[in-house]
């Protein structure tokens, strides 16, 4: 099945944002392929930048940057419903909304990541406009992940510009919600010595087939 523009965005970002494994190599051929079938843009450019810049590097130090970048940041978190819920139990709540998500586009559920982890719900965008509505809806994150990336001159900001390009233009909301986190934060409340996330969304990614 062909796909869109968006769709090819989406992919190629998520394979962008996810941790360099043992197919580093060969994940960066398949953006570099995926990308040829766009016409040139600012959005094309920008994730071909960040491909190349990627692939100067061995997978040992692109999976030392992405730890660095991401792993030990809060406000990097890829992990999108920290943004709107901190460590609250609406988080849990949002992930489990998340989950059923999943499950009716038909998207396999398994052992892994939490639902909201950006790489996995940009795989979801692909297969799905629900995937799309989900990343539109949690814009504020997008939006304080790549300024704050941006804030230090880190490449993967160009990924977040890409991916909030194809998204579109925010909202009004969006943009006060933005000014607020900004100036506040996630929230800080916590739930004791529970988990944030019920079981059914604790612990839990997604494998698109």
């Amino acid at each position: 099945m062909r796909r869109s523009g968006a769709q090819i965005v989406f992919g190629c970002a998520s394979v962008l944002l996810s941790y360099p494994d043992a197919d580093f190599t060969e994940d960066l051929a398949a953006v570099a392929d995926a990308l040829s079938r766009l016409p040139k843009s600012p959005t094309r450019t920008r994730l071909g930048d960040v491909r190349r810049w990627l692939a100067e590097m061995s997978a040992i130090e692109a999976a030392a940057s992405y730890v660095d970048t991401f792993d030990l940041h809060r406000r990097r978190s890829l992990h999108l419903t920290y943004y709107r819920h901190g460590d609250t139990r609406e988080r849990g709540m949002a992930l489990t909304a998340l989950v059923d998500v999943y499950r009716v586009a038909g998207v396999r559920v398994v052992p892994g990541e939490l639902p909201d982890f950006l790489p996995a719900l940009l795989e979801l965008a692909v297969v799905t406009p629900a995937g799309a509505a989900v990343l539109g809806e949690h814009r504020v994150a997008l939006d304080a992940l790549h300024d704050d990336l941006k804030k230090v001159a880190n490449p993967y900001a160009k990924v977040l510009s890409a991916v909030t390009d194809t998204l579109g233009a925010p909202s009004h909301a969006d943009r006060e919600a933005l000014r607020r986190y900004r100036l506040n934060g996630p929230p800080s409340e916590r739930v004791g010595l529970e988990p944030f996330a019920p079981p059914e969304a604790l612990g839990q990614g997604i494998t698109v087939r």
